[in-house]
């Protein structure tokens, strides 16, 4: 039947029957081509993948009452009426009336005519190119001095003996006839640091020095950092003459800068501004294999600019490169080859280390130890009846193995093997043999992730040789450090100390630590997938690349020769995937979507369609609806004038977003520390030995169900400790990162310039932080930003649940300041990312009210009927008085339209809205709560309620009235009379000797307060559900007649 109807996509049953026999169902739904999925308590067939969860199938999805004391709800009407009594003056002298709404027409400092150089005039270009023309012969005889010299001519030698110097003439040729070239060039080969270089040398040396631009991309910091430095001292220079380089807050760059090396990210910022890249001759993109989102997006955009730019040349450049699909990519561009120079390295796999050393491995010597956690770690990796995702891709390698060249222990040993660990015990084991053993050199050990890093760290720290300082330099490198931390790996230790470095797979290219010796892989690394069905991030550990593993392998032997140690076997290698997939195909896409109408680049499906691999359809489409949601796109997926703000912020549009109110609300200085707090490394610290006191250190900050707020006060604290000189104390007493601590400083200073170039900002940090001390209003623009990221929060007696409109029940990280409490006197989380390890867990979030949730959070619609709102799709529900409602709808309306004239003229003033701020304010200060979550709420009846009550009238809960001598007969009479089956009473006995009932009647539940005794508890719960189905009407006889004939009308409808 489903598949005959062309119209119907999928077919629901509520059947016990059907939910029982599900798996019969499931089998031959597969064999139809049809789709599957059981529910709560539905069934559902369908043409299309199904999610995991479907909160409209979900009864016992939250659903909200809101209510409001009689006064706060007249004090904020009072402003209200104030405020329209005023609004034409407002209206009347905006100058917001006098731009378009319609956002092709918004004018921004984006724009890109604003950022184009005016064309020189005619007598001015003369002189430009006499300038251009001596500049350029400076650069040549500077350059042929440096080559003439002893140390110029010392270094010549030593780039002569690079295999990539044996190809120069070679690639310069190919360069300067073709517009776009691959190079693959192998480990070791100096592609990175030399080809360049030879285009800037051959440019200097043909006159043409001054003229020349080349921007060179690197996919990380510290590559472009080391790597400029490296290339500037090959030419005698110092860094920020003709070399230079710039990331995000650094760079060393000087106006005789000829060639840049920088982050892709960079790039893209340029392009935002000069989408033609005006006055670049060359472009390098380096490391081209690793396929990261920004990477692939810049592949797009160049493609599109080369007819643009014939004399523009594009250079794709990469160790271990699928080069044929990067050269059909570009209409069969040519592909150079370059051998590598690598000195032998030896390698051994799992079974080779435990032939060679004798250890052995059993089922508890692979447990990572994690500190004062061991034993919970214990049970997380000791062997599962289901198998996880690293285990079962490996499971039929490891089935097939011939081992039977190996020991009897080595083969015992392997059965052993558990993929999930990462083997600390035998990495320390293998490091101290290395240290006692082996011949001088350093050791890289590649890890997956930071949490691995330092706990490995401090378990090494507590060995008697590898944590003796004498004997050993243990170092980390992670990309979230500062670089200053990062440059301390290229160090060479004391006479007589080894250097271990410990890091992820920011060391697997680019970079070059000279005296690495010995590398130790752990075969895995942690990434990101994406569940577009389910649109949730999955962080978890998952296998390298051979390609990666050969790099890894490849450190070892850059300056003379080497071991590698692979802590897996060689069967697990050879199951690995020839290449990493692509970061596009794997992530979220909002960002890239954002920059793509930003660029103007068209229709955002269009032109992800002609990536080199194209992301799933899903995940651009909940791109694009993420997007509409947050008011960056419009309907028609243009840039609204708040997306074109967006777009010009380097940050996950929720913070940018974040960042403009607060700015527009003249709160911003708090809003940049938890913008900056959220793009850097958590700055609370959790020594595995000290939890406890580090848990008692965050709980000083976060008073008030706010990991957000808990950064700011952090921050705060530290800044002042700073004044005094005692911002190292003050991180080491409260167990925070001094390094997270400088890199927010320093964020928030990019931050606040950024605004300033929007316009939104003036120099006067007064002006903008005059409501920075009013938390509520910080809560409410932390709501505006992380929104669409909410969670219900419903308690029970000793905790609470949580549930999301994608996942349906979700848990906190241990590390959030609301996991800690037993009870958050809010209705609402909003939070700033979700992962799905296992379960799905929320991520540094913050409690809000149903106000700051009804008036920042998303649009929302009327429900059917009076006081009945709805958000997110029907996922959030409302329901209240009708007076309640249309104060949220016009306060809300007004609020928005203040926002937009502020964006479209950021010189005006908000304060002459004082009026609409002050009912803001209010309203957000004191909503402490006052409604309940109710379940399976179901609209019987239209509401013809006109009342000027508000308040609902408490309703007897023991005297007598109409219908009956109390609410239970009352209720009963109403639903008897309207020809429903009478209601029936659970009751349930509290752990304070309470009672608490709950009453169902057509498949609604409504629960009462608890009570001294049951017959009590039952009559509150009947008073519950008679307030609800009449609005807060005391019940008189007309009433319930009135009533039971509208509920019979409603019966009939619904039949």
């Amino acid at each position: 039947m489903l598949l005959r109807n062309k119209e119907k996509q999928e077919l629901v049953s509520k059947d016990k029957k059907d939910r029982r026999d599900f798996e019969q169902i499931a089998v031959l739904a597969s064999k139809m081509g049809l789709y599957s999925q059981v529910y709560a308590k539905a069934v559902v067939v369908s043409k299309v993948p199904l999610p995991n969860y479907r909160f409209d199938l979900d009864e016992k999805r939250p659903q909200r009452e809101v209510s409001l004391p009689l006064g706060l709800l007249r004090r904020a009407e009072a402003y209200l009426g104030d405020y329209f009594s005023q609004k034409p003056r407002y209206t009347e002298s905006s100058p917001y009336s006098s731009f378009s709404r319609c956002s092709s027409s918004s004018s921004i400092a984006t724009e890109e005519g604003l950022f184009e150089q005016p064309e020189p005039l005619a007598s001015s270009k003369s002189v430009i190119e006499k300038v251009l023309a001596r500049r350029s012969s400076q650069l040549q005889e500077k350059q042929q001095a440096w080559q003439k010299s002893a140390q110029g001519r010392k270094m010549l030698e030593f780039r002569r003996n690079l295999p990539a110097y044996k190809e120069k003439d070679g690639l310069l040729t190919a360069i300067s006839q073709n517009q776009v070239v691959i190079i693959s060039g192998e480990t070791g080969c100096g592609k990175t640091t030399q080809i360049p270089q030879f285009i800037l040398e051959a440019e200097v040396n043909s006159g043409r020095g001054a003229l020349c631009n080349i921007i060179c991309t690197q996919p990380r910091r510290i590559s472009a950092m080391s790597v400029s430095e490296r290339v500037a001292s090959e030419r005698g220079e110092i860094l920020g003459d003709s070399v230079g380089y710039k990331v995000r807050l650094e760079g060393m760059k000087g106006k005789d800068t000829r060639l840049l090396f920088c982050t892709t990210g960079i790039l893209l910022r340029r392009l935002l501004v000069d989408r033609n890249l005006k006055g670049v001759t060359h472009v390098i993109v380096d490391e081209i294999h690793e396929r990261g989102m920004n990477e692939d997006f810049l592949l797009i955009v160049l493609k599109d600019l080369l007819p643009r730019r014939s004399e523009l040349r594009l250079i794709l450049m990469s160790a271990t490169l699928d080069a044929e699909l990067f050269s059909s990519y570009f209409g069969g561009a040519p592909i150079i080859r370059i051998p590598g120079f690598t000195f032998p390295v030896r390698t051994l796999f799992l079974e080779n280390i435990l032939e060679t050393t004798g250890y052995r491995l059993t089922p508890y010597n692979q447990i990572d130890d994690y500190g004062q956690e061991k034993m919970w770690k214990m049970s997380k990796q000791a062997p599962r009846k289901r198998k996880s995702q690293i285990a079962s891709v490996v499971e039929e390698a490891l089935g097939a193995a011939d081992l039977k060249d190996y020991s009897p222990w080595t083969r015992e040993s392997l059965l052993c093997w558990n993929p999930d660990c990462i083997g600390f015990n035998l990495i320390e084991y293998l490091l101290c043999h290395i240290c006692e053993s082996e011949k001088p050199g350093a050791v890289l050990v590649f890890m997956t992730g930071w949490d691995d890093i330092s706990s490995l760290k401090e378990k090494l720290q507590s060995h008697p040789i590898l944590g003796d300082p004498n004997r050993v330099l243990l170092l980390a490198c992670h990309s979230s450090m500062a670089s200053s931390e990062q440059r301390l790996i290229f160090d060479e230790p004391a006479d007589g100390v080894r250097k271990i470095v410990l890091a992820t797979n920011i060391a697997e290219t680019s970079i070059t630590i000279n005296d690495i010796v010995f590398v130790l892989d752990c075969g895995k690394a942690k990434e990101t997938s994406y569940d577009a069905l389910n649109n949730t991030p999955c962080l978890l550990p998952s296998w390298i690349s051979k390609v990666s593993a050969q790099q890894r392998r490849g450190r070892a032997g850059r300056v003379q020769p080497g071991e590698c140690y692979h802590l897996y076997p060689k069967c697990v290698y050879d199951a690995f995937s020839e290449y990493q997939l692509p970061e596009i195909l794997r992530t979220p896409l909002q960002s890239l979507c954002l920059q793509i109408k930003s660029l103007k680049l068209g229709s955002i499906s269009e032109f992800l369609s002609r990536a080199l691999q194209s992301p799933e359809l899903l995940a651009v489409q909940n791109a694009i609806e993420y997007l509409k949601t947050i008011g960056s796109l419009d309907e028609n997926e243009n840039l609204t004038v708040l997306g074109r703000y967006l777009s010009m912020l380097p940050m996950e549009p929720k913070l940018g977003k974040m960042l403009v109110l607060g700015a527009v609300l003249n709160c911003l200085d708090p809003i940049l520390t938890v913008v900056a707090g959220l793009s850097v490394r958590d700055p609370f610290l959790t020594p595995m030995d000290k939890k406890d006191l580090a848990d008692a250190a965050k709980a000083q900050f976060s008073r008030d169900y706010s990991d957000h707020l808990a950064i700011v006060r952090a921050y705060e604290g530290w800044k002042d400790a700073e004044v005094d000189f005692a911002g190292y104390e003050y991180c080491w007493k409260n167990f925070l990162s001094a390094q997270s601590m400088k890199a927010i400083d320093a964020l928030r200073r990019d931050f606040f310039s950024l605004l300033r170039d929007t316009g939104l900002v003036d120099g006067n940090t007064a002006t903008s932080n005059q409501w920075s001390r009013d938390e509520h209003l910080i809560r409410a623009v932390i709501c505006y930003g992380l929104y669409p990221g909410v969670s219900s929060v419903v308690h029970s007696e000793k905790s609470f649940s949580l549930k999301t409109m994608e996942d349906g029940q979700v848990l906190l990280y241990s590390n959030s300041v609301n996991a800690q409490d037993s009870q958050i006197p809010y209705p609402w989380l909003v939070f700033n990312e979700k992962i799905k390890v296992k379960s799905v867990f929320l991520r540094d979030s913050t409690a809000v009210s149903d106000s700051m949730l009804l008036l920042f959070g998303g649009s929302f619609s009327r429900g059917d009927t009076d006081g009945h709102i709805k958000m997110l799709g029907g996922f959030l529900e409302f329901f209240m008085n009708a007076a309640i409602a249309n104060m949220y709808a016009s306060i809300k309306r007004e609020l928005d339209e203040l926002i937009q004239m502020k964006l479209h003229n950021p010189r005006m003033d908000i304060h002459s809205f004082h009026e609409l701020l002050s009912a803001v304010r209010l309203l957000i200060a004191e909503d402490k709560g006052y409604g309940k979550f109710i379940f399976g709420r179901q609209i019987l009846m239209p509401s013809n309620t006109t009342q000027a009550q508000v308040q609902p009238t408490t309703i007897s809960r023991t005297e007598s009235g109409p219908g009956g001598d109390n609410s239970k007969s009352q209720l009963q009479t109403l639903l008897t009379r309207a020809g429903y089956a009478a209601p029936t009473y659970k009751t349930k006995q509290l752990k304070n000797n309470q009672f608490r009932a709950t009453v169902e009647f057509n498949g609604m539940q409504i629960m009462g307060q608890p009570s001294t005794n049951k017959k009590s508890a039952e009559k509150d719960a009947a008073a519950e559900a008679l307030q609800w189905l009449m609005g807060g009407t005391q019940p008189g006889n007309e009433y319930i007649n009135h009533m039971s004939m509208l509920l019979k009308k409603s019966k009939k409808d619904h039949q």
